[in-house]
C-alpha cells in the first residue's frame, strides 16, 4: 500500500468549512492537504449549470451575516462577481403571499387569524409578567412562549414540522435562543394595525454571486489553496499511531501530524476501529434531515420575491420555493426564470421512496397552486439529493453530542463544520467556526 509523504495538517472534507480552514492556515504560513471524496469541492454549496440554468444543489443560499468580519471576507472573496439585492420574502398562507417574518405581516391575515395571533401574543406577555411561564424545554414550548399560540399554530409550528420533518414537541429549545430574535412588542402592534415593520434586519439586504451560483464563493475562497486539494479520495479508515494520524482510502495512506474532520460524524465514526460503545451509540442516535432540491426553468418571469415559505402540508412537499433568477439574471437564459424548491426527508419515510418524476410532479402542482408556473411554461427541470442537510436537535441531542465531543477532544481530533460539530451552522457560521479553530491551533 503506497504511503504518501506526511503532511502537517490533514483536513477531511472539501466543503466550505474545509476550504476555509485550509485558506486560513495558508494565510498564517502553514500548509495543509484536503481530502475530498467527490470529484469536486463544495459540499452543500455546490452549484450546477445545465442547459444555461445555474442552480445550487444544496438548497437556496444567500450571503448575509451579523458577523461583519465574515461578511466582509465573503464579499471580498467574490470581488466584482457579486450582485446585491433587497430581501422581498413571503409566506404563502391561505392562498395569499403574506410578508415575512410572519409576525411582521399580521395585518395581511384574515381578520379572525389576526385577532387570534395578536390576542394570544398579548396573553403570553401577561402570563410571562406574572411568572406563569416555565422555562421552555421543547422547541414547541419556546415557540409558544416567544410568539404566542396564534403565531405558533398559524405558521411557526406547521412550517417547522414540515422543514425539520420532526415533531416540535420532541425537539430541544436550547438551540434557537439567540438564533431567532424575540419580536419587539411595538413591532407586533404596528404589524397588526398595518404600520410597516421589518424583521431580521441583518438579512434584509443580501448578496449572491453574479455568475457560478453559490459555488463561486467556495471556489473564490479556495483559490490560494486549490493545489492542496485532493479529490476522489474516499476516507475509509482513520487511525492514530504513536506519533501521527494515518488516513486511508483502502489503497493509499496519508499521514499527518494534525487531523481536522469536517465529515459528517456518521461517516467519521465508521472509519475508526474500536470506537467506544457509548460513542457509537451517541453517533447513531443523532438526528438529521436529508434534502431534495428541484430546479425549475420557466419561460417568462416569476413573482418579484426572493423566496416563499410554504407551511401548509396540503400544498405539497416543498417547504420553501426560491427564485434565484431574482438574485442574479445570469442564473438563466434571457427570457426565462429559475425556481428552486426544497423538500426535506428521512431515509425510510414516504418521500425517500419517491422517484424524480413523482417529486417533479408534486413540485409542479405546488407551483401551479401558488400561481407561479404550470406545466406549459416549464422548459427545464432537475432533481438533486443530499443525504446530510439539516441537523435536528432532538431532546437527547445535548447528552449525545457531549459524549461525542469529549471523546474526539481527548483523541486530539478536531471537529469543525455543520455535520462534524453537528450544529445548524449557516455559511457564515461555518466560516466563523473555521476561523476560530485556526485561531486556537494555528
Amino acid at each position: 500500500m503506497p504511503n504518501d509523504k506526511g503532511v502537517k495538517t490533514l483536513i477531511l472534507g472539501g466543503g466550505l468549512t474545509g476550504v476555509c480552514i485550509a485558506r486560513f492556515l495558508h494565510e498564517r504560513g502553514h500548509s495543509s492537504v484536503i481530502l475530498e471524496k467527490e470529484s469536486r469541492i463544495g459540499g452543500l454549496c455546490q452549484s450546477e449549470t445545465v442547459d444555461g440554468f445555474t442552480f445550487d444543489t444544496g438548497g437556496s443560499h444567500i450571503i448575509f451575516s451579523r458577523d461583519e468580519p465574515v461578511l466582509a471576507l465573503m464579499k471580498g472573496a467574490l470581488g466584482k462577481n457579486r450582485d446585491e439585492q433587497l430581501r422581498n420574502t413571503k409566506i404563502f398562507y391561505k392562498g395569499k403571499y403574506v410578508k415575512y417574518p410572519f409576525e411582521n405581516g399580521l395585518s395581511e391575515l384574515p381578520r379572525e387569524d389576526l385577532f387570534f395571533c395578536l390576542n394570544e401574543f398579548i396573553k403570553g406577555l401577561i402570563s410571562m409578567e406574572k411568572g406563569e411561564v416555565s422555562p421552555p424545554v421543547t422547541f414547541r414550548d419556546w415557540i409558544l412562549a416567544t410568539f404566542g399560540k396564534g403565531i405558533g399554530e398559524c405558521y411557526l409550528i406547521p412550517y417547522n414540522e414540515k422543514i425539520w420533518n420532526f415533531p416540535v414537541d420532541e425537539m430541544s429549545a436550547h438551540w434557537v435562543e439567540g438564533r431567532v430574535p424575540r419580536p419587539p412588542v411595538e413591532d407586533i402592534v404596528k404589524s397588526a394595525i398595518g404600520i410597516e415593520t421589518e424583521g431580521y434586519a441583518h438579512q434584509s439586504r443580501f448578496s449572491y454571486p453574479h455568475e457560478g451560483g453559490i459555488e463561486a464563493l467556495v471556489m473564490a475562497l479556495a483559490g490560494p489553496v486549490m493545489s492542496s486539494i485532493r479529490t476522489n479520495f474516499t476516507v475509509r479508515s482513520v487511525e492514530r499511531t504513536r506519533d501521527a494520524w494515518v488516513v486511508s482510502d483502502g489503497h493509499e495512506q496519508v499521514t499527518a501530524d494534525r487531523l481536522i474532520s469536517t465529515l459528517p460524524l456518521q461517516y467519521l465514526a465508521r472509519c475508526i476501529e474500536d470506537l467506544p460503545e457509548d460513542v457509537v451509540r451517541a453517533v447513531g442516535d443523532l438526528k438529521y434531515n436529508s434534502l431534495i432540491t428541484v430546479a425549475i426553468g420557466v419561460k417568462g418571469g416569476v413573482p418579484p420575491y426572493s423566496w416563499a415559505y410554504i407551511p401548509s402540508a396540503d400544498l405539497g412537499l416543498s417547504n420553501r420555493i426560491s427564485f434565484p433568477s431574482n438574485y442574479s439574471l445570469a442564473t438563466c437564459p434571457e427570457g426565462t426564470s429559475l425556481i428552486l424548491a426544497e423538500i426535506t426527508y428521512n431515509e425510510g419515510d414516504k418521500v425517500s421512496g419517491l422517484g424524480d418524476n413523482e417529486i417533479l410532479q408534486d413540485v409542479t402542482a405546488t407551483l401551479q397552486r401558488m400561481g407561479i408556473a404550470d406545466e406549459g411554461t416549464i422548459i427545464f427541470s432537475a432533481v438533486r439529493r443530499h443525504r446530510f442537510a439539516y441537523v435536528v436537535y432532538d431532546l437527547a441531542y445535548q447528552d449525545n453530542i457531549d459524549i461525542i465531543r469529549k471523546y474526539f477532544e481527548g483523541e486530539g481530533l478536531h471537529l469543525c463544520g455543520r455535520f462534524s460539530q453537528f450544529e445548524y451552522l449557516n455559511m457564515d457560521g461555518c466560516i466563523r467556526s473555521a476561523l476560530d479553530l485556526v485561531g486556537r491551533i494555528g
